[in-house]
């Protein structure tokens, strides 16, 4: 949905959840857990594998 409105992440999630319901609990616990930063860092090492894999 990003690739195809152009818009930020945070505004399609503001659209589908409701403040204090159910997704953004949902959502505050997968924050909580760092989940976020696990998956920067897999794609930041994904990238960096797939660099790797390239041929010269």
């Amino acid at each position: 949905m990003v690739v195809e409105t152009g818009e930020h992440p945070a505004k399609l999630k503001d659209k589908v959840a409701t403040p204090g319901g159910t997704t953004v609990e949902g959502l505050l616990e997968l924050e909580r857990g760092g989940l976020r930063a696990v998956i920067i860092s897999a794609v930041t090492r994904a990238a960096q594998r797939a660099k790797g894999l390239q041929p010269e």
